[in-house]
């Protein structure tokens, strides 16, 4: 299986026959994602031709955000490792810049669709656009294609209980502490992965000893403490209780995901790890002192115990 981020890497004699693609920023791979992948790889699979999606590194809307970009569901290196386990076959990621902001769609078209992916068939939403100033848009990729023989197919947007599900609102519902409802857009809960990083033991010191894992993102999704299950230690989730933040109770200053995996003993530094975030307890706090934040860390594990047992 081939996925990779440069086309300059692309193993192109994969491509002599053609492709089958999508296009978009796949952050979350929530259940609209679900749906076109589905299509794409159905359609790949009848036409015995490569699955491909096609995304930007940065995402557009962090690139014109600058400083404040919009909080990453899924840092690359997890988008990357969640669509080889779906069965995508190539990962196709150029980089965002001001070349590709000022690119004319048929630009975009010829180099990119047909030059580089020499695409056959094409999947995209119904809020796709592209190019430059988003002046391209379906009537464009069909007008294009019956010139330059590939085909395209615009699916609708899948809706869940009358909301249209969307990376945006998995967003909302995810800083509103409503994780329930991100559940439900993602169609599983929602997961930070990373490797375990050796820190201070201060956690251990204190009674918790902690898996801490980097977040290696701008901004992150979910801010607070959590109720979760670990995976990727033992063969079965193993639940436990999760802050994110920046531990201004010890003078912490960059946000980081510390982990306490309930009842679990045993040396995991370097391993990768995958945490679903299954219900939110509370803010980070500042505590006058480390007995202050101890206790609260009794009353944060009991209170994640008796959630997760539910």
């Amino acid at each position: 299986m081939y996925l990779t981020r440069s086309s300059q890497s692309m193993p192109y004699q994969l491509l002599d026959r053609g492709c089958v693609a999508t296009i978009g920023s796949y952050d979350g791979i929530h259940l609209g994602h679900q749906k076109l992948l589905d299509r794409v790889m159905a359609v790949a699979d009848e036409k015995k031709l490569p699955s491909v999606v096609m995304s930007f590194e940065p995402t557009p809307k962090e690139y014109f955000a600058g400083d404040s970009p919009p909080a990453r569901l899924m840092r690359f290196r997890e988008k990357f490792e969640a669509l080889r386990e779906y069965g995508i076959d190539m990962f196709f990621c150029p980089r965002f810049d001001e070349t590709m902001r000022s690119i004319a769609a048929d630009t975009f078209i010829r180099q990119l669709l047909i030059q580089a992916l020499n695409i056959r068939h094409l999947v995209i939403g119904d809020d796709f656009q592209f190019a430059r100033a988003r002046s391209g848009g379906i009537t464009e990729l069909r007008r294009a294609g019956a010139a330059l023989g590939f085909t395209v197919e615009q699916l609708p947007s899948v809706i869940s209980d009358g909301e249209r599900v969307s990376s945006t609102a998995i967003r909302d519902a995810l800083w509103r502490g409503d994780l329930q409802h991100a559940t439900r857009l993602l169609g599983r809960p929602y997961r930070m992965s990373g490797r375990v990083l050796e820190g201070k033991h201060l956690g251990r010191e204190l009674g918790f000893p902690t898996a801490n894992v980097a977040l290696q993102r701008k901004q992150s999704a979910v801010m607070g403490i959590f109720a979760v299950r670990v995976l990727g230690v033992a063969g079965a989730p193993l639940d436990g209780v999760a802050s994110i933040g920046t531990r201004p109770t010890v003078q912490g200053t960059v946000p980081l995901l510390e982990v306490h995996i309930f009842d679990f003993e045993g040396d995991i530094y370097g391993q990768t790890i995958h945490v679903d975030f299954i219900a939110r307890l509370r803010s980070e706090e500042k505590f006058p002192d480390l007995e202050s934040l101890v206790a609260q860390m009794h009353v944060d594990a009991a209170q994640a115990r008796s959630i997760l047992a539910a």
